[in-house]
């Protein structure tokens, strides 16, 4: 397992029945995470210093109960990067910390890459890898259907100081892939965080289960002949780290590199590492 542990601005500071207890730089959060399925060392409801909980609802979904007063929004910091955080919609804050193990890999392999380095970012959110890799001198093009996630990357790459070298795009994917195959277009490095199941603008149906590996093929031929790096993220319950090594392997025939596939995950402060998914990259020799 990769474990995000270099984290200032974040902490899990205890986890069990279901929820995790985090502080988002002077912020408490209580929400809930389908990983967690051991029981509570603490009663994590009667932290004294929570600003807000995640409530589950029995009808699906759920919203969010304030307790104290706290900013709409705040940043938070991770290295020399920087991050706008939002309680939103589903549990969700806008940033996935975890993802920083693979910040901090990429942006290694884009400084020693000695040549210049174009990422193309998919499914890209509000742009954590899209800022890592720019600040590491990368050209990033950052593609997701929706436009708050797209505004809100572009939002984090100011306030990390990037003023140019990302092309922001919201679009679908898949069709955004089918366009570069025709354009001739190629990319030093494809990372994508596709999700377990959603639909395109036109209706599509995707399912990570019967979509990622046809995904994965076509996305290759918008490669480089000698790429820098492939990387895919899944959140998916259950989805081995495997399933996304063998996924790479099968695609990148013939290419000169390395496949590792691993879990995610980031450290509390109970001395356990709260799993949060996996990873499957291909990196150059």
């Amino acid at each position: 397992m990769r474990i995000a542990e270099d984290w200032q601005d974040y902490k899990i500071i205890a986890t069990g029945d279901g929820y995790k207890l985090e502080r988002w730089k002077d912020i408490v959060l209580l929400r809930p995470d389908p990983q967690v399925i051991w029981e509570a060392q603490r009663d994590l409801f009667a932290y004294p210093g929570i600003h807000a909980v995640y409530r589950r609802s029995e009808k699906g979904g759920g919203a969010w109960e304030y307790r104290k007063a706290m900013p709409e929004e705040w940043t938070v910091g991770y290295k020399d990067l920087k991050f706008k955080i939002k309680p939103m919609g589903f549990k969700h804050t806008g940033l996935f910390p975890e993802q920083a193990v693979n910040w901090d890999r990429m942006s290694s392999l884009i400084k020693g890459a000695g040549r210049p380095i174009k990422v193309l970012n998919l499914f890209a959110y509000t742009g954590g890898a899209t800022v890592a890799c720019a600040k590491a001198g990368a050209e990033v093009v950052h593609v997701d259907a929706a436009k708050g996630m797209v505004e809100r990357a572009g939002e984090n790459a100011r306030l990390s100081g990037i003023a140019s070298g990302i092309r922001y795009i919201v679009d679908d994917c898949k069709k955004f892939v089918q366009r570069e195959i025709r354009r001739g277009n190629r990319y030093d490095a494809i990372i994508m965080d596709p999700p377990s199941y959603g639909r395109g603008p036109g209706g599509e149906l995707w399912k990570i289960e019967d979509s990622l590996y046809s995904f994965v093929r076509l996305c290759t031929q918008v490669l480089a002949e000698e790429p820098l790096f492939m990387l895919i993220n899944s959140y998916t319950t259950g989805l081995q780290p495997m399933v996304l090594g063998n996924i790479l392997t099968l695609s990148l025939k013939g290419l000169r590199g390395k496949i590792d596939a691993y879990e995610v995950g980031i450290a509390t402060e109970e001395g356990i590492p709260l799993p949060c998914g996996a990873g499957g990259m291909f990196i150059h020799e």
